[in-house]
């Protein structure tokens, strides 16, 4: 039983994660495919950087950059410039890039973003984007230490700050490896099993045919 709680806690944080990144981040704020009513987008405004340890306004400049610039020199995470392998790191600078960029006003990354009415949040402009992480790490610490609970810790951090995980999962193999359903200039393509694993992200050809689509 014990087992199955801690997959249970596991798929829970997982889908959380998910939930905020693909359905509110990617499709409401990003490109306006969902739309959200102005009380709730308040409210994943104000808890999206708390919940996923990434800034909701970061996110999307850097995600609109990379469609801007899908698979050129300018794309903030393409395997072709980085591979793979490469991505994952490739990922993790661009992101402080861009909140940097837009702390200080650079007008590259602001253009991007000039929809959003709300700013970068205070927990980066001030220096403390690890606080999130803390919070989530010290609550697995109490399961593990307090609770004795070591397995259900790990499943709820994990499962929460996954994103690292799934964003290089998508940006790699969702721009390298799979077929393709139209015939754009970028290098995306359509990766099943990505797609399975993310809620359906790793179909990032249709995605970038048709990125306003909900589907």
């Amino acid at each position: 039983m014990y087992y199955l709680v801690c997959g249970l806690v596991f798929l829970a944080a997982y889908l959380v994660n998910s939930t905020y990144m693909s359905v509110f981040y990617h499709r409401a704020l990003c490109h306006g495919a969902v739309e959200l009513r102005p009380w709730f987008r308040r409210f994943v405004v104000a808890t999206g950087n708390w919940v996923t340890s990434l800034d909701p306004k970061g996110w999307v400049c850097m995600h609109r950059l990379h469609h801007a610039h899908s698979d050129t020199d300018d794309d903030p995470h393409s395997p072709v410039q980085h591979g793979i392998l490469g991505v994952f790191r490739a990922q993790h600078k661009s992101y402080e890039r861009v909140l940097g960029g837009l702390h200080r006003g650079k007008t590259r990354y602001t253009s991007q973003v000039e929809d959003l009415d709300f700013p970068v949040h205070w927990l980066n402009t001030k220096g403390l984007w690890l606080l999130p992480l803390a919070v989530h790490f010290t609550i697995a610490l109490l399961f593990a230490f307090v609770g004795d609970m070591a397995l259900l810790g790990a499943g709820y951090f994990f499962g929460l700050m996954c994103h690292p995980i799934q964003g290089w999962l998508v940006n790699s193999f969702g721009h390298a490896k799979g077929p393709r359903n139209f015939d754009i200039a970028d290098n995306s393509r359509n990766n099943r099993w990505v797609s399975l694993l993310i809620v359906g992200e790793g179909l990032q050809n249709n995605h970038h045919a048709y990125p306003r689509s909900a589907k």
